[in-house]
């Protein structure tokens, strides 16, 4: 008896130092997020092309003999001098407006998004993309490297949305897979006029899943009820603590299948040629599968696309940032790792991980 005692003490402790713990953290994660939303931010701006350059000229200066580092650097600078005297006898013609727009070097810009649950970094891509539109050319393209398992419709359906301004302003739009794209992620893909994919990437996911613990049995073993009212058949449906019927879930899997529904509407629209049907069963697939299937149009690394456009364009990268306190830092970086637990238990009870 003195041991059960002794051990129903130690319970509670247990239980109140992990409640105090959870109640610490919901409290700095949401002090954190009210401070976010309303900080300003800065536009960065990378020059790809220059940084692939200086890359190349860092190998060259030990690959090289002296002799010939020296000649490639003579020979570099002439041809900059060259062009810098072609610039300055356009600024003089009279006619250098009209050169410039007809000679003007089409551009790349590089965006970059990372997706989480909630979707979290639309904020940034929204202010990226609004720069960029008020500056772009008819001539420039937008690429984005995206990477996404997918989350919350409504904040996906928000990111899907700024992508498609790209297209409603003219410009191309590239979506770049390196490793996902799936659910959410690919919903945001499927809006470019190329996706492009590693081999290995995953692609795909087309359906919706939506999962709540029951704890009714638990109450009322410990003989604590637990009431919930409402105004509306379907305010509620599936509940956490109160006895599900099968009234609620019936209506409850009609929502997910509306929502499923809304989903293969959504890429048809974008992809008219893409068979949905054998598509949007849940299923993902490697970059390769993708293709054949025509969930994608080409087989390619970001890196490899950059290469390639540094030869006839001058390639941007454009990242939003916001400057953060430490209190900030530290909110989103536990936010970060209760989001990667969360999803790695998930992935662990749903699938088999396969490794090779």
């Amino acid at each position: 008896m003195e041991f059960l005692t002794e051990y129903g003490l130690f319970l509670l402790k247990a239980i109140t130092v992990v409640v105090a713990i959870v109640l610490i953290i919901g409290f700095i994660l949401s002090a954190g997020q009210k401070r976010v939303s309303s900080m300003k931010g800065d536009i960065k701006i990378t020059n790809l092309g220059e940084e692939i350059k200086d890359y190349k000229h860092t190998i060259q200066s030990e690959v090289l003999s002296k002799a010939e580092w020296k000649a490639l650097q003579k020979e570099e600078k002439e041809q900059d001098k060259k062009e810098a005297k072609a610039e300055k006898k356009k600024v003089k013609s009279n006619k250098a407006e009209e050169d410039e727009a007809e000679e003007i070097k089409p551009r790349l810009y590089v965006l970059d998004f990372d997706g989480d649950i909630e979707a979290s970094e639309v904020e940034s891509l929204r202010e990226e993309i609004t720069s960029i539109l008020a500056t772009a050319n008819e001539k420039d393209e937008i690429m984005v490297r995206l990477k996404s398992p997918g989350g919350m419709v409504h904040t996906y359906g928000l990111a899907a949305s700024q992508l498609a301004r790209i297209k409603a302003a003219g410009h191309k739009l590239t979506i770049a897979v390196d490793e996902v794209a799936a659910s959410g992620g690919y919903m945001m893909a499927c809006v470019a006029d190329r996706i492009a994919s590693a081999p290995f990437a995953i692609i795909g996911s087309i359906g919706v899943v939506a999962e709540i613990p029951n704890f009714n049995r638990l109450l009322k073993k410990a003989h604590v009820d637990y009431e919930q009212h409402t105004a509306g058949d379907y305010k509620r449906t599936l509940t956490m603590f109160g006895e599900n019927t099968t009234h609620a879930r019936d209506k409850f899997k009609e929502e997910l299948e509306d929502t499923h529904q809304l989903f293969k509407s959504f890429i048809t629209e974008n992809r008219p040629e893409l068979d949905i049907e054998k598509v949007a069963t849940g299923e993902h697939w490697y970059g390769s599968q993708a293709l054949e299937l025509g969930l994608i149009d080409e087989v390619i690394t970001s890196d490899d696309l950059i290469t390639k456009a540094v030869k006839s364009k001058d390639v941007y990268s454009v990242k939003y940032e916001i400057k953060r306190p430490l209190s900030d830092k530290l909110s989103i970086s536990l936010h970060g790792f209760l989001d990667r637990f969360v999803k790695s238990w998930v992935q662990r009870s749903s699938q088999t991980n396969i490794y090779k």
